[in-house]
C-alpha cells in the first residue's frame, strides 16, 4: 500500500471538494486506506494596542453552524467508505493541519489549492502554500 493514512484538509470550497474527490479515488486505489478529513474554523481575534478583542458569541455560532454544514457536505460524499474519520478543530489553520497530520501519523496530506480565505490569503499567503512549505510529509495540492 502506497499510502495507508491520508489526511484531507477540507473547508467546503470548490477546491476542497476536488481535493476530497481525489483523496477518495486515491484511497480506493490504495485498497481503502484510512482517510482522515479535517475541518478547521479560525475564530478571528483582534489585537488593538494592549487589548485583545474577541468576536461576539453570535460570530462563533455562525462558524459552528457553517462547520455543521461542511460536515453534512462531507457525509454526502463519503457514503461508500467506512474507514473515514472526520475531525473538526478551531485554531490557526496551517498549524492545526500540520499538528493533526503529526498526531495521526499521516503519510500524505491532500489539500485544495485555493480555499475560502479571500483577502487573508493575499495578505498571509495561501494555506496550501504554507502547508507545503512546513510539512514533514508529502503534500498533494489539487487544483
Amino acid at each position: 500500500m502506497l499510502y495507508s493514512k491520508i489526511l484531507v484538509a477540507y473547508d467546503g470550497s470548490d477546491a476542497a471538494d476536488k481535493a476530497l474527490d481525489s483523496a477518495l479515488k486515491l484511497a480506493k486505489l490504495n485498497h481503502f486506506s484510512k482517510l482522515d478529513i479535517l475541518h478547521i474554523f479560525n475564530l478571528p481575534t483582534y489585537v488593538i494596542g494592549s487589548s485583545v478583542v474577541i468576536p461576539p458569541v453570535v460570530i462563533e455560532t455562525n462558524y459552528l453552524d457553517y462547520s455543521e454544514q461542511v460536515i453534512g457536505k462531507i457525509k454526502e460524499k463519503i457514503t461508500d467508505f467506512s474507514n473515514i474519520h472526520i475531525e473538526v478543530r478551531s485554531g490557526a489553520i496551517t498549524k492545526e493541519i500540520l499538528n493533526y497530520a503529526d498526531e495521526i501519523q499521516a503519510d500524505l496530506i491532500i489539500i485544495g489549492s485555493r480555499g475560502l480565505s479571500g483577502i487573508g490569503e493575499f495578505v498571509l499567503g495561501s494555506v496550501s502554500h504554507n502547508v507545503v512549505q512546513h510539512a514533514k510529509l508529502p503534500v498533494l495540492v489539487i487544483k
